[in-house]
């Protein structure tokens, strides 16, 4: 890891992006860019003028976040080198001496107001709703430009970057709405640490039965423990083309990950590798590791055979 590295973010400045960034203490440290979109952080970090770029990738709630998986699976060569998983908590945010009663139009991201359905049918019923590029922009906007009536559901450090109240907290529909976010960068893989994931993406050679179990067998075979599994139109053909985005959890450099990917890439039509990253959370899957074990002396045993052919 680069010791001061440029890192671009989905901003502007006061996203969940942003707040989940400034937890990791090594990239924090290092000059922090937000960028508009998420295919501009990747961009900038593919043309070289980022080190690492930071964009989130799942929600627990709204699940994949297909623009961002779509663009490491099909548009770039980028490697994730880590995740971080962050609890959301969304806020309606204001401009000072607003009250409640006030409100009407909220302003933010549609997977936002989506997520606080309930209470915006409960608390403000005829409330019309405006989309923002993000949560942060949505509070940005209003604080540059405060408008009688109108409020943002944005994070907390939104509203206090931007010179807003916050009305109401914690107000989503779901206490557990977590994201998981990505740094991804170019060329290098990350070191194994005992709890990773490697996410690939798996081309069919044709649309027939069994494609998926075949794959799957793959993992099962090896008690390798998919955490996630997509299928996603290849954008290269017409209807029912389709690949699969893969996480499991080891590392590449783990030997028997790597007999899975081997078989994999000999079976079917394409692999691509998207990385292998230290996993968010504190507890790694034992069951890989003993299948690790069992793989390495199934390996010795049949390397101890092969020493027995007799060459004449």
């Amino acid at each position: 890891m680069i010791k001061s590295p440029r890192v671009g973010y989905f901003g502007p400045a006061g996203t969940y992006t942003e707040q989940a960034l400034l937890t990791q203490r090594d990239l924090a440290d290092g000059q922090l860019v937000p960028f508009r979109t998420v295919p501009d952080v990747l961009d900038a970090v593919e043309a070289g003028e980022m080190d690492l770029g930071f964009v989130p990738i799942e929600n627990s709630i709204e699940g994949t976040v297909n623009f961002t998986q779509d663009a490491l699976a099909f548009d770039y060569q980028l490697l994730i080198q880590r995740e971080v998983v962050l609890d959301i908590v969304h806020c309606l945010v204001a401009p000072v001496g607003t009250a409640l009663t006030d409100i009407k139009v909220v302003v933010s991201i549609p997977v936002a107001t989506a997520q606080c359905h309930q209470f915006l049918r409960r608390e403000l019923p005829d409330v019309e709703l405006h989309a923002a590029h993000s949560t942060a922009d949505a509070a940005r906007s209003l604080g540059e430009n405060p408008a009688p009536g109108v409020a943002a559901i944005a994070p907390r450090n939104a509203a206090a970057l931007y010179g807003l109240q916050v009305l109401a907290s914690g107000i989503a529909d779901n206490d557990a709405n977590q994201t998981r976010f990505v740094l991804v960068g170019k060329g290098h893989v990350a070191p194994p640490t005992g709890h990773d994931r490697t996410a690939l993406v798996v081309y069919q050679r044709a649309d027939e039965p069994g494609s998926l179990i075949s794959i799957l067998q793959e993992f099962a075979a090896r008690r390798i423990n998919l955490s996630n599994l997509l299928s996603r139109p290849t954008k290269r053909g017409g209807l029912g083309d389709y690949c699969f985005i893969l996480y499991a959890d080891g590392h590449v450099s783990d030997e028997i990950v790597a007999d899975a990917m081997r078989s994999l890439h000999a079976k079917h039509g394409a692999v691509k590798f998207l990385g292998s990253y230290p996993a968010a959370g504190e507890h790694a899957h034992s069951a890989r590791e003993h299948a690790d074990a069992r793989w390495r002396e199934a390996d010795d045993w049949v390397e101890a055979l092969r020493a027995q052919i007799y060459h004449g």
